[in-house]
């Protein structure tokens, strides 16, 4: 690995300058009043002192002590982020060295080496899908060298090659290789004393109210310190606003010099493909823990987390025909933004880090390149990975709290589990995703217009067809933002809409150009669905069957029609249920649980047809079931005396949030049924053929 010579960027030295500009006037604002706060406690404690002199006498001493403390709470405030350190939690790190992992710590001093930075203090492992170089920090990290430490997620190195490993390594020191990456150091440091003065006063709040409490003459005092306190932290706010985003936009660009220091120790291509992955990887961990959340209760954990992570990625890339190099997914730019079609570009002046597609244009534009012959995976590098992944396993299902013995269930089980799951709750691939983000658009199903003979199903749900859905889904997504700019609901200056630059002023003009798109958009995919539905009549009276389709359509359309006002009553109930959360007086309270009578009559109706619906047979667990027959055929009281019945209130919202749930599977299951039954029209006719 050699490190090819580069640059910063214009970019980077014009983020940078406005950093230090925005250092130096939080340094000078707070030079003056830090100076203020001396000048004020000088006068004070002279003041202090005067007062108790001419006139010797308890209450003068007393309103002298409390005139000096003025001074004083006031200087405290202003240098109380000296003494506060902020430590990184490492309770669920796993330290290692170079003794039990010696092929690791190789690569890591080539990289240090290569990169031209220092050797981390310490080296951990943890569970995510993350890598990076953390240091506990104080305000004197600011003056004094600290040394870092590395943190190294087995959730992306179980995802990505020996390589790409190394590339993402040399970003997170690429980071502290050269000395102008200090700036970014300051300013993080005077974002946390900004920080610290406006929101982390709780010890210094429990000082002032120990010393309010010693006299009542002292609380005068302490007040009026709380008044000009609060006059700081309003200027505080400002400059924290400055601070703040020149502090992201140069983290930003900090970002993009990492990776271009990874590109030129290993080649753009590692770096490339880890982060086209990453999401993946992320998300097929998730799934994998979400999956082990909700069976808790079942005392069921993973035997290894990260083999369970690979089964989700290989089952994700087969199901989605993603094809595999060097062992491991390979997803392309096109694949992972194929389904994004929106044309709004906003520039987030709040994002600390830029997005995917930026920094891989970046990373290709920079032109470093190297070729590899072969790669590993990540996993091969360390002495014994199996007994690693389970080690972080154990630690990571040792915080949870079981009710009986754990159970612990292979990989081989999880992935049959999963698959069934997965299956369950997705849509027959025929489709290619056409009703993934949508469903039938209403028609009138009397409509005999006959379908050409020569339409086949492939281009029913062509890709061409896929696309007017999501461009849909993106237009009015995109005029949702733009509204949101023309009611300065967001605040932006100017934003770029299909290459041209706009400002937000001209955000409602754009919008009434794009409605008429939108709408010619919905037509053109309602007219789809209308062929799509006399294609599978026909097909249904090819085969001689009932008018089965005609029903699952008519009953789909009803559900759909009335949907939003069924799940009202979730949303109402959820929202006027919210004084339990927050102190509220005791005649409100009872005011409130009568004023939601009616509408817990209407969830109690709901809810008993829901039960009584054939498509929950399977669906609705026992214990659920039981719970929601108690509240519809009971009326429960939530509040008595003083004090709620718990009992009861939990009842409810298990109610309430089971309501929802089941709500919303339905329109799921609806939906499917018909969907499968179309499939099943498909099936049999290629059979007949």
């Amino acid at each position: 690995m050699i490190k090819r010579g580069i640059q910063l960027s214009k970019e980077f030295k014009a983020q940078a300058a406005k950093a230090i500009l925005a250092i130096n006037l939080f340094a000078l604002t707070y030079l003056i009043i830090l100076l203020l706060a001396v000048l004020l406690t000088g006068l004070c404690i002279a003041g202090g002192v005067l007062l108790i002199l001419v006139k010797p006498m308890f209450i003068t001493v007393v309103l002298g002590v409390g005139l000096a403390s003025l001074g004083v709470l006031v200087l405290i405030f202003l240098l109380k982020f000296i003494f506060t350190s902020h430590k990184v939690d490492r309770s669920h790190l796993i330290e290692i060295n170079a003794q039990q992992e010696p092929e690791l710590f190789k690569m890591i001093r080539e990289i240090v080496e290569s990169v031209g930075t220092n050797f981390p203090k310490k080296v951990y492992l943890s569970s995510e899908v993350n890598a990076a170089v953390f240091y506990d920090s104080n305000f004197w990290s600011m003056f004094f060298p600290v040394r870092k430490n590395l943190l190294i997620g087995l959730g992306l190195v179980n995802t990505v090659t020996k390589e790409e490993l190394k590339a993402i390594l040399s970003h997170e020191f690429g980071h502290f290789s050269q000395r102008s990456m200090k700036v970014g150091s300051y300013v993080y440091n005077v974002n946390q004393v900004i920080f610290n003065m406006l929101f982390e006063n709780e010890s210094y709040k429990s000082l002032v109210q120990r010393w309010a409490n010693v006299s009542g003459y002292f609380s005068i005092f302490v007040v009026i310190a709380g008044k000009i306190n609060e006059g700081i932290q309003w200027i505080l706010r400002k400059l924290y606003v400055v601070v703040n985003k020149s502090y992201l936009g140069l983290s930003r660009e900090m970002e993009f010099h990492a990776d271009e220091i990874a590109a030129s120790v290993m080649g753009y291509e590692p770096l490339k493909n880890s982060l086209l992955r990453m999401t993946l990887a992320d998300h097929s961990l998730n799934n994998v823990l979400n999956f082990y959340d909700n069976r808790i209760s079942e005392n069921i954990k993973s035997e290894n987390l990260y083999q369970d992570q690979s089964s989700v990625i290989h089952f994700v890339a087969e199901l989605n025909s993603i094809p595999k190099k060097n062992g491991l997914p390979y997803i392309s730019l096109e694949e992972q933004s194929k389904y994004n079609k929106s044309k709004l570009v906003i520039i987030d002046q709040w994002a600390s880090h830029p997005t995917t597609e930026e920094r891989i244009k970046r990373l290709e534009k920079n032109g470093f390149s190297v070729k590899y012959d072969s790669d590993v995976p990540a996993n091969s590098i360390f002495n014994d990975i199996f007994k690693t992944q389970k080690q972080v396993t154990d630690k990571l299902f040792g915080t949870i709290r079981y009710e009986a013995e754990k159970k612990e269930i292979t990989e081989e089980e999880f992935l049959e589990e999963y698959k069934r799951e997965i299956l369950s709750n997705s849509f027959p691939k025929i489709y290619n995703g056409y009703y993934d983000n949508k469903s039938p658009i209403s028609f009138e199903l009397n409509d005999d217009n006959p379908i050409s003979d020569k339409i086949t199903v492939d281009e029913l749900f062509s890709d061409e067809k896929v696309d007017l859905v999501y461009t849909s889904v993106a237009l009015q997504n995109d005029i949702q933002t733009l509204t949101n700019i023309s009611n300065k609901e967001i605040l932006v200056k100017t934003f770029d809409y299909n290459g041209v630059r706009f400002k937000s002023k001209n955000s409602e003009k754009l919008i009434e150009e794009l409605k008429p798109q939108l709408a010619q958009l919905n037509e053109q995919i309602k007219m789809n669905d209308l062929e799509i539905y006399h294609y599978f009549r026909g097909l249904e009276q090819q085969q001689n069957k009932a008018s089965e389709l005609e029903q699952l359509y008519t009953e789909f359309f009803e559900f759909d029609k009335n949907f939003d006002s069924k799940y009202e009553i979730y949303t109402k109930l959820t929202n006027d249920l919210q004084f339990t959360s927050v102190k509220t007086p005791f005649e409100e309270i009872r005011a409130n649980f009568k004023r939601i009578e009616r509408t817990e009559e209407l969830l109690k109706t709901e809810i008993s047809q829901l039960l009584s619906d054939a498509l929950f047979e399977t669906e609705i667990t026992l214990d659920i079931k039981e719970k929601l027959e108690k509240y519809t055929s009971t009326t429960l009281e939530y509040f008595g005396g003083i004090s709620y019945f718990d009992e009861n209130l939990h009842i409810l919202y298990s109610a309430v949030n089971s309501y929802g749930y089941l709500l919303s599977r339905k329109y799921f299951l609806m939906k499917r049924k018909l969907l499968t039954y179309q499939e099943a029209l498909i099936k049999k006719a290629h059979t007949t053929q």
